[in-house]
C-alpha cells in the first residue's frame, strides 16, 4: 500500500496554517497545564514511556506545592477559564487526595481532567470526582482482552477499563474518550474493534501508535511497520468519513497527505507553545511525554511564569532539530522536526511518521 500524496491544495492549506503556527509560538498562550502528581502505578504496561513503577522512589508532589504555584505564579497571569489542568501520572487514582485536588482547582476557576487506566475507577469514585468538578477523562482501552491485557500485563485490566467507560458514559456532560495504542496484533482487528466500541456506546475514540521510548524501546512486538502504519491511517480516514464514531489520531507527528483527514486539525506540536507540565519532582517542561533532558526549570528554585515566558527556546525555535534525516526534508516547514517527545537525549529523531508513510 502506498501512502497518500501531499497534494497542491493541501500544501496551500498547510502554508496558511504555518502562519497560525508561527503566531501561536510568538504568543505562547498557556492553555493546558499538566500536573504529574505521581509516578506510582497499579500496572506495569509494556509500552510505558515514563517507565512508571509500583515501587517508585520518587515521592508524590504534595498538593500544597502545586497549589502554591497555581496561586502565586499562574493565576495572576492567566484567565483560569481558558486553562485546562490535567492530572497525570503514573496512575492518578493511586492518590487518595485527587478529589481534594479537584475541588481546590475548581474553586480557583479552572476546569480539570485526568487520564486513567481504569483499574481503580469504581462508580462511587467517579461520582466523587464529578462532584469535585471533573470535566474531562480519558481511559486507556487497547483492544480485545488478549491484546489489551498483554500490553497492560494484568488479566483484570480489560474488564476494569470496560467497566470504567461504562460508568463514564452515564455521566451527562462529562467529556471523555477511549484511547487505543494500536499494536501489530490489532491491525487486522481494527474494524472489529471499532464495531465493538460502537456497540458499547462509546462515541469518542483516540488512537496512538507506539514510539520507541521507555519500556517500548526494545519490544518489537509493539511497533508498527510502514505497511501497518499506512493501513492504520487508511482505517482512521475511512472511519471518520463514515461518521459513526468520532475518531482522531493523536498529535504524534506530521502525516503528509493524511493531514486534516485523520484528525481535526493540521499537525502542530503544542508542547512548550500552549502546553506546559509540572512534573512530580517540580521540573517544568512541555507535555509529560517529553524527555527529562528538555526540562526548562523547577518550581522549587524558579518562578514558573518566568520560565514559561522566557525559556522554552528548544520548544519554540526548532531550528536546532533541522539536522540528520530532517536536514533535507521537503516538508520541514510544516513538521519542524516532529513532536518533541520523539527526540532522544542527544536531540536525534527516534521516529518519523512522514517517512513511515512515504
Amino acid at each position: 500500500m502506498k501512502g497518500k500524496r501531499l497534494g497542491l491544495r493541501k500544501r496551500l492549506g498547510l502554508k496558511l496554517f504555518k502562519g497560525l503556527y508561527d503566531d501561536a509560538v510568538e504568543r505562547h498562550e498557556l492553555r493546558t497545564l499538566f500536573w504529574e502528581c505521581t509516578l506510582r502505578c497499579n500496572l506495569r504496561c509494556r509500552h510505558c514511556g515514563s517507565d512508571c513503577r509500583t515501587d517508585v522512589q520518587e515521592q508524590d508532589m504534595p498538593l500544597a506545592d502545586f497549589l502554591r504555584v497555581l496561586d502565586e505564579e499562574v493565576t495572576p497571569n492567566v484567565d483560569p477559564r481558558r486553562v485546562l489542568i490535567i492530572f497525570s501520572g503514573g496512575e492518578v487514582l493511586v492518590r487518595s487526595d485527587i478529589e481534594e485536588a479537584g475541588r481546590e482547582v475548581t474553586r480557583r476557576g479552572y476546569a480539570w481532567g485526568m487520564v486513567t487506566n481504569g483499574m481503580s475507577l469504581t462508580r462511587e469514585r467517579l461520582d466523587g470526582l464529578v462532584r469535585a468538578g471533573l470535566r474531562t477523562i480519558s481511559v486507556s482501552f487497547d483492544g480485545f482482552p488478549d491484546e489489551h491485557n498483554y500490553i497492560r500485563q494484568s488479566p483484570l485490566s480489560f474488564e476494569r477499563a470496560r467497566q470504567a467507560l461504562g460508568y463514564i458514559r452515564e455521566v451527562e456532560g462529562l467529556v471523555y474518550d477511549a484511547i487505543t495504542c494500536v499494536t501489530p496484533a490489532m491491525i487486522e482487528r481494527l474494524e472489529e474493534w471499532k464495531e465493538f466500541l460502537i456497540s458499547e456506546g462509546i462515541t469518542r475514540w483516540r488512537i496512538f501508535s507506539i514510539f520507541p521510548a521507555g519500556r517500548a524501546k526494545r519490544d518489537d512486538s509493539l511497533h508498527l511497520n510502514a505497511e501497518q502504519f499506512r493501513t492504520l491511517m487508511e482505517f482512521i480516514r475511512r472511519t471518520r468519513q463514515e461518521g459513526r464514531i468520532s475518531l482522531n489520531y493523536a498529535c504524534e507527528g506530521f502525516l503528509g497527505g493524511y493531514e486534516a483527514e485523520v484528525r481535526d486539525h493540521f499537525y502542530m506540536c503544542t508542547a512548550g507553545v500552549s502546553v506546559a507540565s509540572i512534573r512530580v519532582n517540580g521540573d517544568i517542561s512541555g507535555c509529560t511525554s517529553v524527555r527529562g533532558n528538555y526540562t526548562q526549570g523547577n518550581i522549587y528554585r524558579d518562578h514558573f511564569w518566568d520560565v514559561w515566558q522566557n525559556r522554552f527556546t528548544p520548544f519554540r525555535n526548532r531550528e536546532w532539530a533541522h539536522k540528520g534525516e530532517c536536514a533535507d526534508c521537503k516538508v520541514w516547514e510544516f513538521c519542524r522536526g516532529g513532536g518533541m517527545h520523539l527526540r532522544d537525549d542527544e536531540g536525534e529523531l527516534m521516529y518519523c511518521h512522514y517517512n513511515m508513510l512515504k
